[in-house]
């Protein structure tokens, strides 16, 4: 044998190892259908059942078993993959290595629009329009987000809350791809391209509005059976909110590609806005702080006292407070305000206290007062 065989021989033999290796890595990679306990042929319904309930049962704020934050962030990714029809049908198809190669594949690269597929000088010129540059809609075309605002009181920002909400959107008709049709002179959804004379030998290339064109190269068919009514079409879906303790108000829950569908078009997000519902609550937050005010007579502000409160969850706590206290003086108690959105500890609770004095006192209750202050001040010179 020659050494020129010897090494085709090698490297044969480390291909087929690493080959092997490959095949054994997707083998111990995690079933994202047996994370969720759900068969292959589960429906989209029946994967977000499962997936509802498999993360009340593992979120680390109501389980605190050692593994169960790891197996919620795996809970999590399986229902990510299996609720995206483009991702399950790769996973399905490649395992999770596969999805992991064409997720990295899609997010690389700038330059040149992020990718190696185009042509850089066509787009370079086109934007400068020199005939015929074209710009590629390959999943940058997106229909709105949507935001809806969150009203939420304060107990709920302290406490976190798991909420079930119903979203109404459009989506593509079931069978929206039978009714396409080739189009060269359609450039994208929305756009089509023109040819003008403009003089004798020069030809210029101009976009024009066609809500006929639904793809490049594509446009619908109209009065097409397979979608008797229009491309998309009503869908009621349910929704999980977590919201996560300490949340802010202006904070956003989001859920990617949830908003209307389009032919063409990547659907857009949908953000649910937290807004602090005002009530009458005493507490007033600022961040991870809260702020009370609190009145409390002379006699208490003089001689000290000992101040029971209630919560925004409910539960009750001691404030004790020694000697003389001033008007309008801040108290700090720590550790009594908004759990911190890193879930290391709370904030700080500060009480203003005002003093109320009497209307009025009597002749007694004001030579005693004298007395006993002049009696103070005595001691004090002393």
């Amino acid at each position: 044998m020659t050494g020129r065989n010897r090494n085709t021989a090698g490297n044969f033999r480390y291909l087929r190892t690493f080959l092997q290796l490959c095949a054994l890595l997707s083998l111990v990679s995690a079933d994202f259908y047996k994370l969720l306990g759900i068969s292959r042929r589960a429906t989209s319904k029946e994967i977000k059942k499962a997936y509802r309930q498999k993360s009340l049962e593992f979120h680390p704020d109501k389980n605190k078993a050692e593994g169960a934050a790891e197996k919620f962030s795996e809970i999590a990714r399986a229902y990510e993959v299996l609720s995206d029809e483009e991702k399950k049908k790769i996973y399905d198809r490649e395992g999770e290595e596969g999805l992991k190669r064409h997720e990295e594949g899609r997010g690389g690269g700038g330059g040149f629009g992020g990718g190696f597929g185009g042509d850089p000088f066509e787009d370079m010129f086109g934007q400068f329009g020199f005939g015929g540059g074209r710009r590629r809609d390959s999943g940058e075309r997106r229909t709105e987000s949507v935001e809806i605002p969150l009203r939420l009181s304060l107990k709920q920002l302290y406490l976190g809350e798991m909420m079930e909400v119903h979203y109404v959107r459009q989506v593509l008709c079931k069978n929206w791809e039978d009714c396409m049709r080739k189009d060269p002179e359609c450039s994208g959804p929305g756009i089509k391209l023109a040819r003008q004379q403009i003089a004798p030998g020069f030809v210029q290339q101009v976009q024009m509005n066609d809500p006929k064109c639904v793809a490049r190269g594509k446009s619908w068919r109209r009065d097409c059976r397979a979608c008797p009514k229009g491309k998309t079409e009503t869908e009621k879906i349910e929704l999980t909110i977590d919201v996560n303790k300490g949340m802010r108000p202006g904070e956003r829950i989001t859920f990617e590609k949830v908003a209307d569908e389009q032919p063409g078009y990547i659907a857009g997000d949908l953000h649910f806005i937290i807004v602090e519902q005002p009530d009458d609550d005493e507490y007033r937050r600022d961040g991870d702080h809260f702020y009370l005010t609190r009145e409390i007579p002379l006699v208490d502000a003089l001689t000290g006292f000992t101040l029971e409160l209630s919560h925004v969850d409910g539960h009750k706590f001691t404030v004790e407070v020694e000697g003389v206290t001033e008007c309008d003086h801040v108290m700090r108690v720590p550790g009594k305000g908004m759990p911190r959105r890193n879930g290391r500890g709370f904030g700080d609770l500060y009480i203003t206290f005002e003093v109320e004095f009497p209307e009025s006192l009597s002749e007694k209750q004001k030579k005693a007062i004298r007395e006993i202050l002049t009696d103070e001040d005595e001691n004090d010179e002393l």
